[in-house]
């Protein structure tokens, strides 16, 4: 059996308990149980970024890591991909800076982080490498004479190409991608707006089933959404409602319904227009007032990002404004937490809150949806409100699915969460459970890695193969 390459931007924490929820780490420990060697960076800055990675062991998982120089991590990752490409393809295209220096900088630390997985590499290898820092990485690979099997997978959201045509170096990343056997989305929109970039911006000739040609290569697209282990995070979730966590928040609620939303700190989220809504519920369903608290919980991330000093500072007032409004001397209406919770304390709160609020204005999947459907109570399940921006709104429409730009919107699904009957819950969960659990992590993995392989669809046409 051949062994499997993960490269990413980091690497998981194995063995840390306080992992947070979601994310890439989350869906491939859950569901990759083979030889795999995992490479990326180490998250330390040095002197210079590293030439001989570190190795270390983890289960079946040989760690490979690399520090990143100080200038190297300013222009990759503060620079091009955290300050260019994650608005772009969030289509934010008000708060997109870009710099030559930045993205050849980008591009150096993907040559680097090629030369130095490289000799670790074997010819039988299937490499998958994972989202918007590593874009070029099987161009440089296929440079150095690497014949493996490569797959990208974005879990980032791709923009249309008028969207995507406003950066300078549109076209050359698209020939990178093109570079792989395969190209992975997490929605059937993502991939059909890379194959419109790909002809419009590339010159890409189009062929069936997602298939490309470009620059002389073959390649294909496809969709496959990340999943979670739902039987394994339900009954985490069940053993956590009986927690001391879980049964210190159900005291301080009082015998109040709790309104649950878990989301990094990131303009992509929506959180300022989701508390606008939650002021819009409390001015507009004064009933609700005294009965419910909503508890965010938001762990800060990209400290050196000005955009993310600006919003923190922005909610902080916000947070301040709805409390000093609403508050009585027994009831603080929003708790809203910077720092992060352990994924089982969170796992239990899930399964305590009557509404998980899920309200990105644009998102890859959101596996936290996913999370808080897993975590319910069959018999007293709570509603998900989400968000029609995130990937998950594709397969979740048991889901009150709502326009996160309108806060009065939100406000009247939360409203109508709260109100529903059991016999309604309980139906629209079951539906999304079911497809929580088809749509699992080992699927995603499982589909990825046998298109990949050559067991799924032909990545050439029989006839052309001939």
């Amino acid at each position: 059996m051949a062994r499997l390459v993960i490269v990413s931007n980091r690497v998981p924490a194995y063995g840390d308990r306080n992992q947070q929820s979601g994310g890439l780490a989350v869906a491939l420990d859950e569901a990759l149980k083979q030889e795999t060697l995992w490479f990326g960076w180490s998250g330390q800055i040095a002197a210079e970024t590293g030439r001989m990675p570190a190795l270390t062991q983890r289960r079946a998982v040989t760690l490979a890591t690399i520090d990143l120089g100080a200038e190297d991590y300013r222009r990759f990752y503060v620079g091009f991909a955290n300050s260019s490409l994650w608005p772009l393809f969030h289509s934010r295209l008000g708060l997109m800076e870009y710099s030559r220096e930045d993205y050849q900088g980008y591009r150096a630390v993907n040559r680097q982080f090629a030369a130095a997985l490289s000799p670790l590499l074997r010819p039988d290898d299937i490499v998958w490498i994972h989202d918007y820092h590593l874009i070029p990485l099987a161009r440089e690979l296929r440079e150095l004479g690497h014949a493996n099997r490569l797959g990208f997978f974005l879990h980032i959201p791709f923009p249309p190409a008028s969207v995507f045509d406003a950066l300078p170096c549109a076209r050359a990343l698209i020939c990178d991608l093109a570079a792989c056997d395969l190209v992975g989305f997490q929605t059937e929109e993502d991939s059909d707006n890379f194959l419109s970039c790909a002809a419009r911006l590339a010159g890409a000739t189009l062929g069936a089933e997602g298939r490309f040609r470009l620059d002389e290569a073959d390649s294909r697209s496809t969709a496959i959404p990340v999943g979670i282990d739902a039987g394994r995070f339900a009954r985490q979730a069940e053993r956590a409602a009986n927690s001391e966590n879980a049964n210190r928040m159900r005291e301080s609620l009082s015998g109040r319904r709790l309104i649950v939303g878990v989301d990094r700190l990131d303009y992509s989220k929506g959180l300022p227009n989701r508390f606008e809504a939650y002021s819009r519920l409390l001015e507009q369903y004064p009933e609700h007032r005294l009965k419910v608290s909503y508890l965010q919980v938001t762990p800060r991330s990209r400290r050196d990002v000005g955009e993310y000093q600006v919003l923190k500072r922005n909610l902080d007032r916000q947070a301040g404004k709805i409390n000093g409004k609403f508050a009585e001397f027994d009831w603080v209406p929003l708790r809203y937490m910077t720092r992060g919770l352990p994924r089982a304390t969170l796992a239990g709160f899930y399964r305590t809150a009557s509404v998980g609020l899920v309200t990105p204005l644009r998102d890859g999947m959101n596996l936290v949806a996913k999370e808080y459907v897993a975590a319910q109570d069959p018999q007293d399940p709570g509603v998900l409100v989400l968000s029609r921006f995130a990937g998950a709104a594709a397969h979740m429409k048991e889901a009150i699915v709502v326009n996160p730009y309108d806060p009065d919107e939100v406000a009247e699904a939360i409203n109508d969460a709260l109100r529903m009957p059991g016999d309604e819950r309980r139906a629209r969960w079951q539906a999304l459970y079911a497809t929580v659990n088809r749509d699992s992590a080992a699927a995603w993995c499982r589909r990825f890695l046998e298109e990949l392989s050559g067991n799924g669809p032909p990545l050439v046409k029989p006839a052309e193969a001939a």
